[in-house]
């Protein structure tokens, strides 16, 4: 059944393109939403280039046609801009959203018999909704509940034989009654007795798995604790490996082994030119100009604790490939920082980078990163979904979930899901009870 779809400002901001989604049904763009997009335009943020790419899109849109008697799309979409002659086009003057309720209204009573859904992120607009007996949803295009999200591991039981052979030549043919995606980890154990286990992962896309090296020396000083551990090292270490993501609670060791491994293959194998870190400001390209300095400077506060991690390395390691301090780094550009905010246009080549709590990213801005790694360049993303901040996210609409699900099946990525806290007792016992 058709149906129409009335979006509200946040979805567009969310997702530029989102009026492109709803293929076969009308689309309701109220113009005090377009009001609303307008004062956003000239951010220096990630929000403000939607707002631009928004604005850019409904005008390449019309074609010489107009968006108020409604747009015919490629798609099926019917686009429309609504305006209420009864209402001030002044966005300040009264409540965006309350016109957004009373705009449902008048089409659901205008065309009882087909649905009428507010879709916004915005859960107080939908509670308001659910009072006046409209319906209203959250957008779902590019939404990843946290329970389907891949944990990249698994565990996998083999004949002793198979078993054996693994342990011998390090590597086995995969059965074919076993499937694994592309690099998954597996916890490997014989039928016939649960020890000894060995860890292992499916090498890309062949039918071989591989089993995991040992890191007795270590990386930077650090030694793998756990298993998952062990799976996250191998997959920073591996170069082949072009993107990997690292989900975990607080304390798991994600920015650590990350930031270990980044500069292990930098500094002691040179396999990098360089060390690209990144970390979300959640009110990235506005609340940083506020700030003195330069961009350095600003930057500072979000990114200290990158560099605390940094220098536990070095304390641990007290030498990582001839050098003995962080500050060295980040004179000499062998480590960068960037704001995220800069990072469009760029092309980033011969870099390891990591990107930090990468679950406060939308799924866009995810895109414009990944997008920019150029040759030879490995990315690591690390976060925590159940630790949000950006308001226009949550676990299941982030885009560090999203990039998860769409490169499973993908040779050139790994995904590990980092499951004890090894921070400290009291920080494991925080993570799980607060």
């Amino acid at each position: 059944m058709r149906k129409t779809y009335i979006l509200d400002a946040n979805i567009l901001l969310h997702d530029p393109c989102s009026v492109m989604r709803f293929v076969d049904n009308e689309v309701v763009i109220p113009i005090e939403v377009i009001g609303e997009i307008d004062r956003f335009k000239r951010e220096a943020s990630d929000r403000g280039q939607h707002a631009r790419q928004v604005s850019r899109l409904l005008d390449s849109l019309r074609n010489g046609q107009s968006l108020a008697t409604g747009v015919e799309l490629d798609n099926g979409v019917f686009l429309r801009v609504y305006w209420d002659p009864e209402s001030p086009l002044d966005v300040e003057s009264g409540s965006a959203d309350s016109r957004i309720l009373r705009i449902a209204a008048t089409l659901q009573q205008e065309h009882p018999r087909l649905p009428v859904i507010i879709v916004t992120k915005d859960i107080n607009l939908r509670i308001r909704a659910d009072a006046m007996g409209l319906r209203a949803e959250d957008y779902e295009s590019d939404r990843v509940m946290l329970a389907d999200v891949f944990c990249g591991h698994t565990e996998l039981t083999l004949t002793s034989d198979g078993v054996q052979k693994l342990v011998a030549e390090n590597r086995l043919a995969l059965p074919d009654n076993v499937e694994l995606l592309p690099n998954q980890y597996a916890l490997v154990r014989a039928a016939d007795s649960p020890r000894p286990t060995v860890l292992a992962r499916r090498e890309g896309e062949s039918r071989t798995l591989m089993r995991l090296g040992q890191f007795k020396s270590g990386v930077c000083g650090i030694r793998p604790r756990n298993k998952e551990q062990y799976y996250a090292l191998d997959a920073l270490l591996d170069d082949r490996i072009r993107l990997v993501t690292l989900m975990g609670k607080a304390g798991t060791g994600k920015t650590l082994l990350a930031l270990a491994c980044a500069l292990h293959q930098v500094l002691v194998k040179k396999s990098y030119r360089g060390l690209l870190v990144a970390r979300p400001t959640v009110s990235v390209g506005k609340e940083i100009g506020f700030l003195p300095g330069d961009v350095g400077k600003k930057m500072a506060p979000w990114m200290q604790p990158v560099v605390d991690t940094i220098e536990f390395l070095f304390d641990s390691a007290h030498s990582i490939g001839g050098r003995d301090n962080y500050a060295s780094l980040l004179s000499d550009g062998v480590v960068e920082i960037q704001s995220l905010s800069l990072i469009r246009g760029r092309s980033i080549s011969n870099h390891y980078i990591v990107v930090d709590e990468a679950q406060n990213l939308s799924p866009l801005e995810v895109k414009t990163i990944i997008t920019r790694v150029g040759h030879a360049s490995k990315v690591v993303l690390t976060g925590d979904p159940y630790q949000i901040d950006n308001p226009y996210v949550d676990s299941g609409s982030n885009g560090f979930n999203y990039l998860v699900e769409r490169f499973q099946d993908h040779p050139i990525a790994a995904h590990v899901e980092l499951v004890k806290g090894e921070r400290s007792e009291l920080a494991e016992l925080a993570a799980n009870i607060l």
